[in-house]
């Protein structure tokens, strides 16, 4: 059975005590936080199965399943080598829309090649603790030095169709604005890796048909709105200007010709999207919050909460909550502030919710009502 914060967590308990006696004229729910697992070594992405147990991905590259009560298996086999170097690594984990027949997952990681590296997406089938038959689906081209700016968060629509976040890769942010590569790109693919044929660069042959939007920084949030099915991301500024977007397709985002922070050199950036050509973010934050990991809260464990954004947060070590409507942010709401690095947020099947903290021995953590 889950644990409630115990001498495990009591460093974890009296920040959480602090952050939430600070907050008390703010938060508008009360809730427990449990620890599930720990022992994760830098976890990244989480999936739930059908059956309520939980694939979580470790950047240094192992894919783990963890049980209910907080058992975690032996690493899964069979998974890609990774390039493990800063932000690199293994990353997202998602269910085939159809796993309960087909048992695929899908992976995004950081593919080696050579000193070279670039974000890949494999799918496989998880039988008996290893995956079988996989097979890449997509690469990012082209691969380049450098091991930040990766993405990479993967989403599902509607339609069946897989979205996949990617980054800059840091020293090319200006490929961002170069159609011929996949760098700082919002991909859209088949599950299968083909190409949608309402794409919307299909038919410009100076263009990567894989890409729905481009002007992209560094995309580590994707959720699927419940209610309009459209894919909302948030993205990495550089010293402030981290955005919340509705990536539309063929539509460029700015970067980065384009943003509210500044370059990590001072070098200013021109704030106005519109009058260059570019889409407003819906929602940004200065200074950074480093968001991670982004989910559309729709479960009944938590009725004040049913429609809300929630988004994890590397920078002062938080989740925040956001209320919104089918196409903008209308509040903002700050948990369990100068805590843990969150690495990813996820609602389980149960309906409560669950974070994942980045860290060497990370953790799995629940949140129920008090």
């Amino acid at each position: 059975m889950k644990r409630p914060l115990n001498k495990i967590l009591i460093a974890i308990a009296l920040c959480l005590a602090v952050s939430l006696s600070a907050q008390a004229q703010r938060i508008q729910t009360e809730f427990d936080v449990h620890l599930v697992a720990e022992g994760l070594q830098f976890p990244w992405g989480m999936a739930f199965m059908p059956d309520g147990n939980v694939l979580v991905t470790e950047k240094v590259g192992r894919l783990r399943i963890i049980t209910p009560d907080g058992k975690v298996s032996e690493p899964v086999k069979g998974v890609p080598a990774v390039f493990f170097q800063q932000q690199g690594g293994l990353l997202d984990v998602a269910l085939d829309p159809e796993f309960a027949k087909n048992r695929l997952i899908y992976l995004s990681y950081s593919e080696p090649e050579g000193s070279r590296a670039g974000t890949a997406v494999a799918r496989a089938e998880l039988k008996d603790g290893s995956l079988e038959n996989l097979q890449v689906i997509f690469r990012q081209v082209p691969k380049v030095l450098g091991s930040v700016h990766f993405g990479s968060r993967l989403a599902f629509a509607p339609d069946g169709n897989l979205f996949i976040t990617l980054g800059d890769r840091g020293d090319y942010m200006e490929e961002a604005q170069n159609l011929s590569n996949h760098i700082g790109k919002i991909i859209r693919i088949r599950p299968d890796g083909s190409v949608p044929a309402d794409n919307p660069f299909v038919n410009n042959p100076q263009a990567k048909p894989e890409i729905w939007s481009y002007g992209h920084r560094s995309v580590q949030g994707a959720a699927i709105h419940p209610k309009t099915g459209a894919l909302w991301i948030h993205e990495h500024g550089p010293k402030g200007g981290d955005e919340i977007n509705i990536p539309q397709a063929g539509k460029n985002y700015g970067w980065p010709k384009a943003n509210y922070g500044v370059h990590y050199n001072g070098a200013p950036i021109k704030h106005e999207h519109a009058e260059q050509g570019f889409e407003e973010p819906i929602h940004y934050w200065v200074p950074s919050i480093a968001p991670s990991g982004m989910v559309f809260y729709t479960g009944k464990q938590f009725p004040g909460w049913r429609g809300s954004l929630f988004v994890g947060a590397l920078a002062g070590r938080q989740v925040v909550r956001l209320t919104t409507d089918d196409k903008k942010i209308l509040s903002e709401e700050r948990l369990l502030t100068n805590t843990l690095r969150f690495r990813d947020v996820e609602q389980g099947p149960d309906g409560a919710l669950y974070l994942l903290t980045d860290e060497d021995n990370g953790k799995l953590l629940k949140l129920s009502p008090k």
